[in-house]
């Protein structure tokens, strides 16, 4: 299971980072917008006496503001703050998961709904967004998510009426459920991994913990007494004309691969529908101000896209303090079972952004000569590409068995403490990642840019990268100097400077695109606005991330101790 957990996380990685390609060749397909055959508003004519209509952003439109500002809170309320907490509930397979997804669809649907009259008062002064196709999208992915929950625990448990419970499923099918619906006299086995460990009792940990309830006599009164436990102070749909409808058609309608394929799905968009929000909440921003309209869309793209990948860089950084990925080793801990390091995956991702972009730098100019802006963007590409490989060479316990070979005639001595592995060996320290951002950071602070405010910009979140590489190589100083023993999370402090720096970063990252650099030039914004509002704003989402997650190791505690007095009940 935690194999599959990291090659997830790993595929999870690679995919964040192939969106620049495929938004890439996106913005060459005109023909495929989804908008095709649909009446376009006029836009805003200008004041002045000119024929050329002025350009105007929802932003500067000034009418129907208070619907505007309402779908703007409703959709932050819903996307930043319960969403997340929904994801964490799911994964913590809490009983509030079904409550906590409801309010978020009802937060959204409200937010849609206020958006859906505000622009049918408003004209399109964004031709072909991909806001709007985004949210839609999103829409329909976490209803189906949530349906597939309340289907798949209906189908999956063995009469166990529990929509909003959700302690994982056993995938079985229909004539196992009847056979065991009728006889109720087999073990009963709960599969409750999360495989998101952060502490001895999380999901991760404890998954096989239970596996029956004692004999075939104990079985019933402990089902009986979850049951009614549940019907009295947990029930949603417990006792309903849906619930009966449910329990009796669907177990005989899903097959176990059917469930497997839902189980499957459900997973994924835990893991991912974060940072498809995020990119929902990006075009939205760019959908407000009028931004990267036309072929200036690749400016948009390259900054976004990059700035959000140290964004997150920053929150899964955040995270593996925190003690998120424990299970696997990624908290600053002693690894539980083998399998690739974070040092590797983020080498990796190193080199997969530098393997593609290779062919990308160029694509703005296709067929023009290359300028001395373009060999230098390809060279920084190059350098993701060497410098991935060189830590992923780095990580290879292959690699490091080969480079210990010497030109002995005969193998030493297996007693000889001389050949006994270094300390350093049970942990990882591989400065390339840290190596590869600190020179990103050095060359961005010194890009020559068109305006004082563009180079003030950049230079804040050069810096910022540059401040990131050496608070992990101060993580690695104390690593070195008092190695990991334990296999709870070590949480170095200086991780906490390397998540922000990382963060704050990506966040000025993005900002730092031409469009939102003249944007900003023309409202009168100087360069120490962006730096302490972005600052700000990270520090409060830090916050809030941990707050996050410790809802969810609380989620966990919870059912643990409630499952554990049902198993206590059950063998009485």
């Amino acid at each position: 299971m935690q194999r599959n957990l990291s090659s997830f996380l790993i595929l999870t990685g690679a995919a964040l980072l192939s969106f620049l390609p495929a938004a890439i060749a996106h913005g060459h397909d005109e023909d495929m917008s989804m908008d095709i055959g649909m009446p376009k508003r006029p836009t805003i004519p200008s004041n002045s006496s000119s024929d050329v209509s002025e350009p105007l952003s929802y932003f500067q439109y000034g009418k129907h503001t208070g619907l505007m500002f309402a779908h703007i809170f409703l959709m932050t309320l819903a996307w930043v703050f319960m969403l997340p907490i929904a994801v964490m509930f799911s994964i913590g397979r809490s009983r509030y998961t079904l409550f906590v997804q409801l309010l978020f669809l009802a937060l959204n649907a409200i937010g849609v709904f206020v958006s859906t009259i505000y622009n049918a008062n408003t004209p399109d002064l964004y031709l072909n967004n991909a806001h709007h196709k985004l949210g839609w999208l999103l829409t329909w992915i976490t209803s189906s998510q949530i349906l597939i929950g309340i289907i798949s625990t209906y189908a999956g448990r063995y009469g166990t009426k529990r929509p909003g419970w959700r302690n994982g499923f056993v995938p079985v099918s229909t004539e196992a459920m009847a056979e065991h619906q009728r006889l109720q006299d087999e073990p009963h086995r709960f599969s409750n991994d999360s495989g998101q460990g952060t502490e001895p009792n999380t999901e991760s940990l404890r998954s096989h913990s239970i596996s029956s309830i004692g004999s075939d006599d104990q079985l019933p009164s402990a089902r009986n007494h979850e049951e009614n436990e549940y019907e009295e102070k947990h029930g949603l749909l417990h006792g309903t004309k849906l619930d009966h409808f449910l329990s009796s058609k669907i177990p005989r309608l899903l097959s176990s691969r059917i469930l497997q394929v839902f189980l499957f799905f459900y997973n994924a968009v835990d893991r991912l529908i974060l940072i498809l929000s995020f990119a929902a909440l990006a075009t939205g921003v760019c959908t407000y101000g009028g931004l990267f309209m036309g072929d200036r869309v690749f400016s948009g793209l390259a900054h976004f896209i990059k700035g959000g990948v140290f964004f997150w860089f920053g929150i899964l950084t955040l995270g593996r303090w925190a003690g998120c990925f424990a299970d696997i080793g990624w908290a600053w801990n002693i690894a539980p079972s083998n399998g690739p390091t974070a040092e590797f995956v983020e080498s990796f991702l190193i080199f997969f952004y530098g393997s593609t972009n290779v062919f990308l730098e160029h694509l703005n100019a296709w067929g023009n000569e290359w300028s001395a802006q373009d060999l230098e963007h390809l060279s920084i590409t190059i350098m993701f590409f060497g410098g991935g490989l060189c830590g992923m060479l780095v990580e290879s316990k292959r690699v490091r068995n080969l480079l210990n070979v010497t030109r002995q005639s005969k193998p030493p001595y297996q007693g000889d403490h001389g050949v006994e592995a270094p300390k350093s060996y049970s942990f990882s320290m591989n400065p390339l990642p840290a190596l590869v951002v600190m020179l990103v950071g050095m060359m961005m602070s010194s890009h020559h840019q068109e305006s004082m405010f563009s180079t003030m910009v950049h230079k804040q979140w050069g810096s910022l990268l540059v401040g990131a590489a050496f608070a992990r190589a101060a993580t690695y100083v104390i690593l070195y100097l008092a190695p990991p023993t334990s296999t709870l999370p070590g949480r170095p402090p200086s991780e906490l400077i390397t998540a922000f720096a990382l963060m704050a970063g990506g966040l000025i990252f993005m900002v730092s695109a031409r469009d939102s650099v003249m944007s900003l030039e023309a409202h009168d914004v100087d360069g120490m606005f962006v730096f302490t509002v972005s600052v700000g704003l990270i520090t409060f989402l830090m916050a809030w991330i941990i707050v996050v997650i410790a809802l969810k190791g609380w989620a966990v505690k919870r059912e643990n101790r409630i499952n554990f007095s049902y198993r206590r009940t059950g063998m009485a």
